[in-house]
């Protein structure tokens, strides 16, 4: 059976083609920041605990910004696809029993948490969040995806902040919560200034 490291390493080569790959990385490496001795469970569901995403299907859940933030329904099937597409390659790649149910456990609450585990790979994720997806958001209002509106990704950034229960993983991402709400700010004032440009026009 392969070792944690050598499933590691072959999950950092499975996650490269997914549009968010980013994400998953920084949400080890935060992971590392506040548990480096994190167990090999651990890292894996870290590295590993959005991949639905990667692999769309008529049983994707669907995000719609319209709905409460958070959006409880959507996040359940978001976490049970992708423990289920975990599994399936752990599976694959010929992984313990018991290392795929511990993974797959804290992929299934990495949105809520509710044990030491599972709140601190919900603070890693709310952290590479906070980090890496601000101009994603951005971007959705912009276009208008999801239904997003500007103030929405406001409230989005908010709850990913404010749902961290680690007071270390808190003081880390005031920062970023910050940095986030001010690029939100900047891209408000430049789509107002171009609306002002067109209308002048």
């Amino acid at each position: 059976m392969p070792t944690v490291d050598e499933l590691l390493e072959r999950a950092s080569a499975w996650i490269d083609d997914y549009w968010n790959a980013d994400h998953l990385r920084r949400t080890l490496d935060w992971l590392l920041v506040l548990a480096p001795d994190a167990r090999g469970h651990l890292r894996l569901a870290a590295l590993t605990h959005d991949m639905e995403r990667a692999f769309p299907g008529p049983d994707s859940p669907v995000a719609d910004a319209r709905r409460p933030i958070p959006d409880r329904d959507y996040d359940r099937q978001h976490q049970q696809r992708s423990a289920r597409i975990v599994a399936a390659w752990l599976r694959q790649h010929g992984a313990e029993p018991e290392l795929i149910q511990r993974v797959c456990a804290l992929i299934e609450a990495h949105e809520e948490g509710g044990w030491p585990e599972a709140d601190l790979l919900q603070a890693a994720d709310s952290l590479s969040f906070l980090e890496t997806n601000v101009g994603l958001f951005i971007g959705y209002a912009r276009e208008g995806k999801h239904h997003y509106t500007p103030e929405r990704v406001r409230e989005r950034m908010r709850y990913m902040y404010e749902r961290i229960r680690l007071p270390q993983a808190r003081e880390l991402a005031r920062p970023l919560y910050e940095a986030a709400l001010a690029r939100i700010d900047e891209f408000v004032v430049r789509e107002a200034s171009r609306a002002g440009r067109e209308s002048a026009g």
